[in-house]
Formats: structure tokens, sequence, C-alpha cells
């Protein structure tokens, strides 16, 4: 049994993992190890390296060598590399292209950053409906194997109008002197290449598709997008609406790629802000220093009280952001929700508001603290508050998404941590106040 080299072994690999490999080597070995890769393995490993490796390999390999990669990639792919890469290296890299590939990738280009129409692909596979069975599927033959996918065949005019889309398992059981036309049902789902990238994340989640073809306005076909470039997509849009979840603005790239000075400019607006926003604690603590000072321990459970209204409202604006996100519910339900949302900040607040006088009258019996005499007016007062702080925490939460999105904004910068600076400050006013009225003319 012939013996396996360990070249032949790396070259049977997936490229993707092949690209694993090679981004953990570094300088020449990664560069050298590339190029052991036959043709056409260099080309689909390359489309699986991150941008920072595909950039180094660009400056690394010679203009005839830089030029097959580029010619051989899928134009979709190949967009996002000029996207990414320097502007230096963008003129050089798109005059390697010949005449043709050079025209696709400066069509695509030049549609809108957020438009379908920068990741559509134009490899696909097209009829006309007059063909019959057999020349089509021979075209197929001829013509499928730069398709990006041949799971659907899509049937076009004189005018490069598109008719409809025809699944391949159809056409494979069809008589072979049938023509297409009898086929058709007239019946097909298109997306505008001037439509943003997240709408159409909605087609392919509505119709479960794994491929779309792409028209315009006047429905000529020009391209079609595929599931796979759909899924980077929504990895790109949930990675986006994470980060400003938590307090920071989108990085455009991956963290480990991502400069120290840009992940600074990115966190620390939202650090400044939070910030400034907390220092009305200090001030809202200020206008009870009366009350503070006549019952020192009130102060104890400042801490309890302002986090349990932040914690409730961090969990209710992810509840309300992502059910958005989803689409089960829209502005119209505001009403609904804020009546879930109250009854829900009810029986939270009652629970914790229970638990609370609980444990102040464990430790009073235990010994394990004393809290005086009035030790159970001081439970209602951490009770009740924790009732109010709790509601108004999951309230606040609901309904800041929503009205974020009444002007056009993202509800994912109703992030967990303007949430909690917001329920921290009202918290305490509550908390005084709910104090000021039960232990009046005891503690107070």
């Amino acid at each position: 049994m012939d013996e396996v080299t360990p070249v032949q072994e790396f070259n049977s690999l997936h490229p993707n993992d092949l690209a694993e490999i090679l981004a953990a080597k570094t300088g020449k070995e990664k560069v050298l190890s590339f190029l052991l890769l036959p043709p056409q393995l260099k080309t689909e490993t390359f489309s699986y390296l991150n941008i920072n490796d595909q950039e180094e390999i660009i400056k690394s390999l010679g203009s005839t060598q830089v030029a097959e990669i580029l010619n051989k990639m899928a134009p979709d792919d190949r967009t996002k590399l000029f996207v990414d890469i320097p502007d230096e290296l963008i003129k050089g890299a798109i005059n390697l292209l010949s005449e043709e590939e050079r025209k696709i990738a400066v069509n695509l280009l030049g549609y809108p950053e957020n438009s379908i129409g920068r990741i559509m692909t134009p490899n696909y596979v097209q009829a006309k409906k007059d063909w019959t069975i057999a020349k089509t599927l021979q075209h197929i033959k001829t013509h499928g194997k730069k398709a990006e996918t041949l799971n659907f065949i899509y049937v076009v005019n004189e005018q490069n109008k598109l008719l409809d889309d025809i699944q391949i398992g159809k056409l494979l059981l069809a008589e072979e002197n049938a023509t297409m036309e009898q086929l058709m049902d007239n019946s097909f789902i298109s997306l505008r290449s001037l439509l943003d990238k997240e709408e159409a994340i909605k087609e392919f989640e509505k119709y479960d598709r794994s491929a779309l073809p792409v028209v315009t306005d006047a429905g000529i076909l020009v391209g079609i997008v595929t599931v796979d470039d759909i899924l980077d997509v929504i990895e790109r849009r949930d990675t986006e609406d994470i980060q400003k979840f938590g307090g920071l603005e989108a990085l455009e790239i991956a963290y480990t790629e991502t400069p120290i000075l840009t992940l600074f400019r990115k966190r620390a607006g939202w650090l400044i802000v939070l910030f400034l926003s907390e220092m009305l604690t200090a001030t809202a603590m200020g206008y009870f220093e009366d009350e503070i000072a006549k019952a020192v321990i009130l102060a104890l459970f400042v801490p309890l009280i302002i986090s349990s209204g932040g914690n409730s409202g961090s969990q209710a604006a992810t509840l309300i952001i992502r059910a958005m996100a989803l689409r089960e519910i829209t502005l119209k339900d505001w009403w609904y929700v804020m009546r879930r949302e109250f009854l829900s900040g009810f029986l939270l607040g009652s629970t914790l508001g229970i638990l609370g006088f609980i444990r102040i009258f464990l430790w009073q019996e235990t010994g394990i603290y004393d809290y005086g005499d009035h030790w159970q007016a001081l439970g209602l007062t951490v009770g009740f508050s924790l009732l109010g702080i709790v509601m108004w925490g999951t309230f606040s939460g609901a309904m800041i998404p929503f009205l974020l999105r009444t002007f056009k904004l993202d509800p994912a910068t109703s992030s967990a941590p303007f949430v909690a600076t917001l329920v921290d400050v009202t918290g305490l006013v509550i908390y005084f106040t709910v104090a000021s009225i039960i232990l009046s003319g005891k503690l107070l």
C-alpha cells in the first residue's frame, strides 16, 4: 500500500480546514504552505482565510499567482476581499483580472454597500422558455461548472427578463422533448438588486430557499444570492447587535484583528456616557442625604435595590429586542407588551420583595444583624421598594426599544448598560421615597 505523504494528506483536507491550519502559521511558513496547494485548492482555501491572511498572501505572491487566484475566485467572495483590503491594493488587484472578470468585479462594487447586489454572484445557469429539456441539460453540462449552485435553473426571455425559476429535480424528471415553458408555473420569488441585505434575510427565512434570483426594477436577471452569503450577513448583523447591546460601537472586523486604539475608540464613547449618567446616582443620593444621615442602615440596601431594577430592565430589553428581530412583535404591539411586562414586573417584584423581607427577618431573628426595633418597617420598605423598582425596570426595558424603533433607531442601542443606568437613578428615587413614607416617625 502506498504511503501517504504529508503534502497529499494536507491536500485532502477541506478548504476551510486548510484555512484554519494556515491561519495558525506565521510569516513565510504560511505563504510556503499555501504555495504547496494545487491551483484550484489555492483559490478555494484563499476564500476561507480572514482578511489579514489574504492581504499577507497577496503581498507575498507574484502578480501572476495573484491573478490566477483572483480570476478563479467566486465573484461574491472576491467582492468581499476588495471591500476589505486597503485602497492601495484594490487598484492593482482589479488590474490583474481578465477583461471579463474585471467587468464583473467593477459592476458588483458599483452597488451600494448594504445592498443585496453587492453580495450576489453572476455565476448561475439560465435557459430560454422555448428550449427543450434535452437542450437545457446539455447547456448545464457545458456551463454548469462555474455556477454557484445548480438547485434552480432560471428561465429568461430575449431581454434577459426573469420569467420563472425551475428546480433541477423537476427538470431531471421531465421528458427530454418537453420545453421549459411546459414546466413553468410563472410563480417565483426574487430580490431587487438595491434591496437592503438585512431585508433579504427575511425573504430567505420566509421561503426557506437555498438561493434566490436578483433582478433590477425592470425585472432583468442580474445574479443570484445563495444562503451561505446570507449566513455571513446574519452573523455580521447579530454580532453588531450583540456588541451594541453590550454598550459599545459595533466592530467592523474581528476582535482579534481590531487595533487597540480602535477598540479604545469604540468602547470609550459609551463608557463616558454611562459614567456621566451614573453621576446622577450620586446626585440622587445627595438629594436624600438627610434621610441617609438619620437612618444610615438604608444605605446597606442600596446595591441590592438598584441591581434588582437594572437586572429586570436588562431582561425585559433583551426579550423585546430579540422578539423584534424575529418579527414576533411590531410597533403596534406596544400596548400588548406593556400589559404583559406590567404583570411580569408585578410578579417578579413581589417575589423579590417577599425574599427581601424574609432576609431581614432571618438576619434579625438569628442575630446575624440587629436592625433595631423598627426592623418590620425596614423590611416593608425594602419589600415595597423592590416591587416598585422591578416593575419600573421591567417597564423601562420593554418600552425603550419601542421608543427607539419609533424614531427609526436601532433597538439594540437600548443596551443593558443604558437600561441599567436609567433604572439605577430612578430606583434610588423610588427607594428613598418609599422609605420616607413608611419610616416617617420611626427611623426618619
